[in-house]
């Protein structure tokens, strides 16, 4: 039976199912909840914009967006949204997917914290980046009705102290690979809770290229 949060109903095919049980298995009770409001908020946007968006492939992006960061799915020199992105790809093979639906969704999962490009590519890809940063930055906080978002939370919790536990969540699955934060947001997590560290510097490494001048 299809369930129905703040007007948006749950994807409930046969992949959309199979997705949620291999996330919820996989991901801790933080990341789960915090992938399924992702979905809903992004396809509350969607609503909202009355974007023509596909509500399956909303919801795999949405549901492995974040699976980069665990343990068993991170790579050592990829970024946590590439081993997410593929991972989601390889997942669809199976279910006879066209290839510019993979592609759709991988690019929902990699692009996801690269601001300014998503909103501009097609709705699966805004739409999982739009539910991000409402969940995560707060953006577009009061287009959401706080009747909307109350349901969202009410049936999935953020939990006591999202904001400080989404941040440790991030850290736990970067920094084993800190280089591969060069030149996107998570190098601000790794400044903020790995004493030390010391990003790559853009101007730096162009400086320091083999070019003589």
């Amino acid at each position: 039976m299809s369930t129905t949060i703040a007007g948006i109903k749950i994807p409930d095919s046969a992949l959309a199912r199979a997705t949620t049980d291999y996330i919820r298995d996989i991901e801790s009770d933080l990341l789960y909840h915090h992938s399924r409001r992702v979905f809903l908020f992004g396809a509350l946007s969607g609503e909202r914009q009355q974007l023509a968006y596909d509500p399956e492939l909303l919801y795999v992006g949405a549901m492995f967006h974040d699976l980069g960061l665990i343990e068993g799915h991170r790579s050592d020199d990829e970024r946590f949204e590439v081993d997410g992105a593929n991972a989601a790809a390889a997942f669809l093979k199976p279910y006879g997917l066209s290839d510019d639906d993979i592609e759709q969704v991988w690019l929902s999962i990699a692009l996801h914290t690269t601001p300014g490009v998503p909103k501009h590519l097609r709705p699966t890809v805004a739409l999982v980046t739009a539910g991000v940063e409402m969940d995560v930055l707060g953006m577009d906080y009061a287009a959401f009705s706080s009747v909307q978002r109350e349901a969202v939370v009410h049936a999935h919790p953020r939990g006591e102290g999202f904001k400080e536990c989404i941040i440790c969540a991030f850290a736990d699955g970067l920094r084993h690979r800190p280089q591969t934060t060069f030149g996107n947001v998570k190098t601000d997590v790794l400044k903020d809770q790995e004493p030390g560290f010391k990003p790559m510097n853009f101007v730096e490494v162009i400086r320091n290229s083999p070019w003589v001048n």
